[in-house]
């Protein structure tokens, strides 16, 4: 059995967080409050994400569940670095929420094409102006592009909306202070 990419990260931050001082449990802590957290599949949880069964589990979701089993599929393909796959089974959805919509935004910034995936973003949030996680991403995206006024515009509506305690807040602050730090 081979180690799943973020699996490898995983590991890879904790044995940093202790070999610097930390420990397994604040690195632990600190994991667990993410921007978003992936969606689970009763039936296809049992298998290695990305393994050849847990393709083989999704494409038999029946009808009626089809479009959360896709974005189940494409969520987690983003995650783990897979964004063309992830385009494969986001774009079959044919209900286009404002998650769906954000990981296409997602896996097609990751993919390098930070302009296509801008209307992603604002689709996204034009359907849930509330959803902070598409405000995020949205702000890595102006990042990428040059523009931390916009980025710092999104964490203001992301603070408006779920205040600066909350995980999005958070990781867009330290995309934008990494950012200009990495300026001078």
């Amino acid at each position: 059995m081979t180690a799943s990419p973020l699996g490898l990260r995983l590991a890879c931050a904790l044995c940093a967080a202790v070999l610097l001082g930390g420990s397994a449990s604040s690195l632990q802590a600190q994991t667990a409050v993410a921007k978003d957290n992936g969606p689970a599949s009763a039936v296809c949880d049992v298998h290695a994400k990305a393994s050849l069964a847990w393709q083989s589990c999704l494409g038999a979701a029946s009808a009626k569940l089809r479009d959360a089993e896709l974005f189940y599929a494409g969520y987690w393909l983003a995650k783990t670095g897979r964004y063309a796959e992830a385009l494969g089974y986001l774009t079959l959805a044919k209900d286009k929420t404002d998650r769906v919509l954000t990981y296409i935004g997602f896996a097609t910034r990751k993919l390098g094409d930070v302009e296509a995936a801008l209307p992603f973003y604002a689709q996204a949030i034009a359907l849930n102006p509330n959803y902070s996680v598409a405000r995020a991403y949205l702000g890595e995206a102006y990042l990428t592009r040059g523009e931390p006024l916009k980025a710092k515009a999104q964490l203001a509506e992301i603070e408006t909306r779920c205040g600066a305690t909350c995980a999005e807040y958070a990781d867009l602050a330290r995309h934008i202070a990494a950012f200009e730090g990495s300026r001078g």
